[in-house]
């Protein structure tokens, strides 16, 4: 079995105590409190291993790391590498969404205001 099959599916989240909690009850195995890791490394290290389908990053971790590295997550298709915003930060989300979209889909969301 190639390791792309054993991939597809598998889920890393990298963040603060809430979301990782979050995903932790929803059943996801690999997450990472980034107070409790070193976060750059770990996400480095998750992106490398080419075990994951998707990488969900707290914003401020992504936010947290260099330029470079930032681009070549937001450019790669797999794993797909996601930022998840602030729960009290709802325009954040809309502007995440859309520029998910626009990568994944190659389509402009317009949100109507």
């Amino acid at each position: 079995m190639s390791s792309a099959r054993q991939s597809a599916g598998k889920i890393a989240v990298v963040g603060d105590r809430e979301l990782v909690l979050g995903y932790r009850l929803l059943g996801v195995d690999d997450t990472f409190d980034a107070a409790q890791e070193e976060p750059q490394k770990t996400v480095q290290n998750l992106f490398a291993s080419d075990q994951y389908s998707l990488i969900i990053l707290g914003d401020s971790i992504m936010r947290s790391l260099p330029a470079p590295t930032r681009a070549k997550l937001e450019s790669s298709v797999v794993p797909l590498v996601i930022s998840m915003p602030p729960i009290e930060g709802e325009e954040k989300e809309e502007e995440s969404l859309a520029t998910l979209a626009r990568r994944v889909l190659g389509v402009d969301l317009k949100v109507n205001s």
